[in-house]
């Protein structure tokens, strides 16, 4: 079966960094993979995707900040985060399932982690 799990969360001060990773089993790289974050009281919302082929899409919000990378032969998916502001708190999920990188919308992923939460103060 499918799984996707998170790790590399944790508590960080303003202006520093953190790298997420996603194991996936059971699926092929074929489909995009996308992390995604939710804050309290918020939406679930698109951060970067990657495709097949490598390319990305990330939020205007993370540009310039973050970078969504893959290893294929470790089946991993990493998110490195850099100089993280207090409203990049939340939890983030990695998913996968979507056909394109565009729209970067939860509703387009079939497949979902349990998640990990970061916090930067």
């Amino acid at each position: 079966h499918v799984q996707l799990v998170e790790s590399g969360g944790g508590s960080v001060q303003a202006g520093g960094s953190l790298t997420l990773s996603c194991a996936v089993s059971g699926i092929t790289f074929s489909s995009c993979i996308g992390w995604f974050r939710q804050a309290p009281g918020k939406e679930r919302e698109g951060v970067a995707a990657i495709d097949s082929d490598g390319r990305t899409n990330y939020a205007d919000s993370v540009k310039g900040r973050f970078t969504i990378s893959k290893d294929n032969d470790k089946s991993t998916v990493s998110l490195i985060m850099n100089n993280l502001k207090p409203e990049d708190t939340a939890m983030y999920y990695c998913a996968t399932g979507a056909r394109f990188l565009s729209p970067l919308h939860a509703a387009f992923y079939n497949y979902w982690g349990q998640g990990t939460q970061v916090t930067v103060s």
